[in-house]
């Protein structure tokens, strides 16, 4: 069932870059733009997590927390931060359940090809953990303008 605005965003927890553990529960309070993507260091993936590290300071002045999440290892999310001097957590799911239940681990198709992939949503949640917006299939372009007018607009 696909997650809409208004329900609850389904609680979390998972290991992020620098070791650290990442958690819907700890971050209750703040408005949270949660962002999942296919891979790291890949053209599209890079250029969002540019994009999004590039309005860090409009974003936390909005109040949110931008947190991106892939199938990728905590030790990928590692280079992909130093690499690219991103500021915000990269959680990761190896295991895929978190992205199961968010709905975004989905069939995709490329040149006839059948497979398992990430479509790349994002979701702002507002204070109290309910979603208050969801973009689907995103394009990179623009994107994350739009989000951070979402965050700014949200109470």
């Amino acid at each position: 069932m696909p997650l809409e605005p208004g329900n609850a965003a389904p609680l979390f927890s998972l290991p992020g870059a620098g070791g650290e553990t990442i958690s819907l529960e700890s971050l209750r309070g703040h408005k949270i733009v949660l962002y999942f993507y296919p891979k790291d260091d890949t053209s599209g993936c890079t250029l969002e997590a540019q994009n999004f590290n590039a309005q860090s300071d409009a974003f936390a002045a909005a109040g949110a927390k931008v947190i991106g999440v892939s199938p990728d290892s905590v030790k990928s999310h590692d280079k992909f931060r130093a690499k690219y001097g991103l500021t915000f957590p990269l959680a990761s799911d190896e295991a895929k359940s978190m992205l199961e239940t968010y709905g975004v681990w989905v069939e995709k198709s490329m040149y006839g090809r059948k497979y398992m992939g990430v479509e790349r949503t994002t979701l702002l949640i507002d204070r109290e953990g309910r979603i208050a917006r969801v973009w689907n299939k995103v394009k990179v372009p623009g994107h994350v303008e739009e989000v951070l007018a979402a965050a700014q607009a949200l109470a």
